[in-house]
Parts: C-alpha cells; sequence; structure tokens
C-alpha cells in the first residue's frame, strides 16, 4: 500500500509499505476514503519535534471503510463507513467516561500508527470508531475527515473557553483548529467572537464560519485590542490553538478576570511566570482535545448539512504529492492539505 513517511526535517517520502493487520482482538483495519497533514505534522517536519522512530509513519486523521475486524470487534462490523479519533480510546475507563478520551488509561496515540496511507489499523476499535448513519456522500467526507481531529479539537477548544449565548470568545490562530474553535463558538452560540489573523484568506474564513472581528496585531497589542472592544475588560473566554509562548500569553492578557482559556496548541516552549498567572484570575482548562466525546454530535451535524467543517482544506493532492503538501503548509501556502488516493 502507498504511505507517507518522514525521514527526518523536510524529508517526506511516499513510498509502498506493508499493509497492517489484525493484532489485537480489539484491532479493526479501515481502507481510508481520504487523509490529510495536519498542523502539528509540521512540528517533526522543522526539526522542532523529535520522530518516534526514523523513518516515520505519518498522519493521524482517518475516515474510511472498514475491512477487517478482529474477534473481540462488536461495534463495527465490515463495512461500515466510520470516523475515528486521533487518539485511540476503549471508552469504558474511568478517564473516558468522564470525558476525556484522549487520555483513556489505554490511549494509543494514532500518529505512533500513520494514518497517511491507504490502509489503517485502528487498536480499541469499538470505543475509537463511530459509524456514520450510511455511506456518506462524497462531498461530505472533507468534514467528516475534520471531525477526526481538527473540528473536535477546536470544538473542545471553544467549550473549554466558556462559549455560550451571549458571551464574547477570542480565538488566537488562525489555522485549521483555530478556524474550527471560530466555528464552534457560533454553533454555541457566543455572541461575539474574534478571531486573530493576518492572512486575507483565513480571515474571509473565519468571517463566514462566524468570527464578528478580525484582529491583526500579536502579543501584547493583540491583547489590548482585544480589550478595546470588550469595554476593557478582555474577552469572556479564548481559545488558544498554537501553542507557543507568546500565543499562550496573548490568550491569558485577552482574557478578562474570571474568564477561561481553553489552549489546545500542543506546547513547545512554553513556560508560565507563576506571579503573571495568579493575578491573572483565569481558568486555564485544555490539552489533547478528547475528540471521541463529541464525534456522534458532529458526524450528525455534519450528515445534516448543518456545518461545513471541510472548507479548512484549501489544497487537496494525490498521496503521492504529499511532500509538496507538508511544503505548502510549512510556507502557509495552505491552511490544510488534503490527500487523496
Amino acid at each position: 500500500m502507498r504511505g507517507v513517511m518522514m525521514y527526518g526535517p523536510g524529508d517526506v517520502r511516499t513510498e509502498e509499505r506493508e499493509p497492517p493487520g489484525i493484532i489485537e482482538p480489539t484491532d479493526a483495519v479501515i481502507r481510508l476514503s481520504a487523509t490529510c497533514i495536519c498542523g502539528s505534522d509540521l512540528w517533526p517536519y522543522r526539526g522542532e519535534e523529535p520522530l518516534f522512530t526514523t523513518p516515520q509513519a505519518m498522519g493521524h486523521e482517518y475516515v474510511g471503510v472498514v475491512e477487517q475486524i478482529g474477534s473481540d470487534v462488536k461495534n463495527v462490523t465490515v463495512g461500515d463507513f466510520v470516523v475515528g479519533s486521533f487518539v485511540a480510546s476503549d471508552n469504558t475507563c474511568d478517564i473516558c467516561l468522564a470525558g476525556y478520551q484522549s487520555r483513556c488509561r489505554h490511549n494509543v496515540m494514532m500518529g505512533s500508527i500513520g494514518t497517511q496511507a491507504e490502509l489503517a489499523r485502528i487498536p480499541l476499535a469499538d470505543g475509537t470508531l463511530v459509524v456514520t448513519p450510511g455511506q456518506p456522500d462524497r462531498d461530505l467526507i472533507p468534514s467528516l475527515l475534520a471531525a477526526s481531529d481538527v473540528l473536535g479539537t477546536g470544538w473542545y477548544a471553544a467549550t473549554a473557553a466558556g462559549a455560550g449565548p451571549g458571551r464574547s470568545i477570542a480565538v488566537v490562530g488562525d489555522g485549521a483548529v483555530g478556524l474550527s474553535a471560530i466555528l464552534a463558538a457560533k454553533l454555541l452560540g457566543a455572541e461575539r467572537i474574534i478571531a486573530f489573523s493576518r492572512h486575507p484568506d483565513r480571515q474571509n474564513l473565519a468571517s463566514a464560519f462566524g468570527a464578528t472581528d478580525i484582529v491583526e496585531e500579536r502579543g501584547d497589542a493583540g491583547a489590548a485590542r482585544v480589550k478595546e472592544l470588550t469595554e476593557g475588560y478582555g474577552a469572556y473566554g479564548t481559545a488558544e490553538a498554537v501553542g507557543t509562548q507568546e500565543s499562550m500569553w496573548q490568550a491569558i492578557h485577552s482574557t478578562r478576570p474570571g474568564g477561561y482559556v481553553g489552549f489546545v496548541g500542543v506546547s513547545h516552549g512554553v513556560e508560565l511566570d507563576g506571579l503573571q498567572l495568579f493575578f491573572s484570575s483565569v481558568h486555564l482548562h485544555g490539552g489533547p482535545a478528547p475528540v471521541r466525546h463529541y464525534l456522534p454530535e458532529l458526524i450528525q451535524l455534519i450528515w445534516d448539512r448543518s456545518i461545513d467543517p471541510g472548507k479548512v482544506f484549501d489544497l487537496t493532492l494525490p498521496i503521492e504529492n504529499a511532500a509538496e503538501g507538508y511544503r505548502a503548509m510549512d510556507e502557509r501556502r495552505a491552511t490544510k492539505v488534503l490527500l487523496t488516493f
């Protein structure tokens, strides 16, 4: 089968790989209908995060049709079209039942398996995979794929930021997750949604998803601009979808005392001064998004065509051209790249 491998920073190749099979009786194997490149894949691509192995099979987002199931799998059958989270979970342990499937006691990070490939083994299939109401129309596949990570992650960020009726929400980050957080905040009823962005195409999509204000300033200047827009107090909550020192403080300083910061950007070099944090008086909540918790609701919204999160994909390439997809995202020529077979 064809699959994407990373050999080191900037070195991405599409190669023939051995197809996966059932290893554990709780596994399933799916044939992907599409896959994609995530912003977090750029960290090892830029040499800012080590690979699990060298070379490493890439990818953690996936949708497709079940081809094989292990002997203990009961919730999915061969032929089902399924969506799964970027973290495999049993969905039965106490942490899962509390709504934090991404930190399941038995979690498996799908990035350690690699789903930028024609076939993928899905551990803990019963707890990880959600069956769609039927075989989807082709045009729904990008949105269903978005639900596997960026939509669910944006939803978690907006929820952790306290998005709700009558509230003001700021969003730091205009990548696919930040844009998804804007979409989520809108659906959750936020009255004012302030998007940080300097890129016209992303600004346009942010507005289409529900942003009421666009702020181009960053850092303390960006936070000051949010306060100007919110009667001097700051937003009720802020979704942080980048993961840098600047973006985290930008989110905290954009939030009013007593407000909420939902941080979902994978942290790189973030250190928080305790005294500054103490006097900010904000709630911090985030981490790896429990996408599995939201999948049933998000799939139904997509199925009913109430939302179209697939718009975050602005470049589609065959999997053979995955290396160009990585370059396009690294150079910010693309927000998110869809890979086809």
